[in-house]
């Protein structure tokens, strides 16, 4: 493949993120790149795809600068861009955790596994694996076995682990999640927090599926990726499906938004049934007036109404 997809982060010091954030974007934009960059006083989060040529340059940029020259990145290969344009844009933090007392991951962050590591973790019935994502993503794919926290966003996690601290309380912890960045904060706080024994894995679910050893076993689905991908594959040896189609139940591994702009949640669904529905993932989201799959397909006001008058009675079961 002619083009590649790197995801990587650095918690390092960005003395002025909105002069950085300027610049790199005019540097992105020089090579051909095209992505998503967050940059922060404590440091930097991205994923960007490009051309060959373009992402070894932009490797190369990044490790010729003092604060980035460790910067680890994850590399996918891609029939083409995963983004349609570039953008660079300066945050207070690099992962929303909202805490009153910040974590520096490079002064208090859980245990690193390494992917054979982790697995064994996942293997012993003594060790609690903690998803740190959120309930869409761990819908799409999971590790077997891992608790999903019944969250919508990263910054309701805290809250979540408090009202249910006594499952991890005087446990081993293992928490993972996409690409590593997360974990390092969120192990951090779990540490803070008085559990004692806590660890991650070590560049996220992106790296493990790339581990030559253990090639992505005892992962279900799909890894949910912020990019045009949507989904990227992760278990290479016995992939098993674990997505649920929203409306029917029966095995999906398809993201759409809903139709309603003032909802726009996930939902898992085949093509068929976000034709029944009108894109929407209830009856009310389906019959709003700004429904962009209405307007997206060129659907006919008595079409619609007669797709509307299909599922109303489902709505009202």
């Amino acid at each position: 493949m002619d083009y590649r997809v790197l995801l990587y982060y650095n918690y390092t010091t960005i003395a002025d993120p909105e002069l950085f954030a300027k610049e790199h974007l005019a540097f992105c934009k020089s090579i051909g790149l095209k992505g998503r960059i967050l940059v922060a006083n404590e440091g930097i989060n991205g994923t960007v795809s490009g051309t060959i040529e373009a992402t070894d340059a932009y490797m190369a940029h990044m490790h010729a600068d003092e604060r980035f020259k460790d910067t680890w990145f994850k590399i996918d290969e891609s029939e083409g861009h995963a983004f349609r344009k570039m953008f660079v844009r300066p945050r207070q933090e690099l992962v929303a955790l909202n805490l009153e007392d910040d974590i520096n991951p490079r002064e208090l962050t859980g245990k690193y596994l390494n992917p054979k590591e982790f697995k064994e973790a996942l293997l012993d019935e003594d060790t609690i694996v903690l998803d740190a994502r959120n309930d869409y993503e761990y819908d799409l794919g999971h590790f077997r076995g891992a608790v999903r926290p019944d969250i919508r966003s990263f910054r309701e996690l805290p809250q979540w682990i408090r009202d249910n601290k006594e499952k991890f309380m005087d446990k081993k912890v293992v928490t993972y999640c996409t690409g590593g960045i997360r974990c390092e904060k969120f192990s951090g706080w779990l540490l803070r927090e008085g559990i004692e024994d806590v660890a991650q894995l070590h560049g996220g679910i992106a790296m493990y599926g790339k581990d030559p050893e253990v090639q992505g076993e005892l992962w279900d689905g799909k890894m949910y990726v912020f990019d045009d991908r949507i989904s990227v594959e992760i278990n290479q040896v016995d992939k098993q499906v674990v997505g649920k189609d929203w409306f029917d139940g029966t095995p999906c591994e398809r993201y759409i938004n809903c139709a309603n702009p003032e909802c726009n949640r996930q939902i898992l669904t085949s093509e068929e049934n976000e034709a029944k529905h009108l894109g929407g993932c209830c009856y009310e989201c389906a019959a709003n007036e700004n429904n962009r799959y209405v307007v997206a397909h060129n659907i006919s006001p008595e079409e619609r109404e007669a797709r509307l008058s299909a599922i109303a009675p489902e709505a009202t079961a």
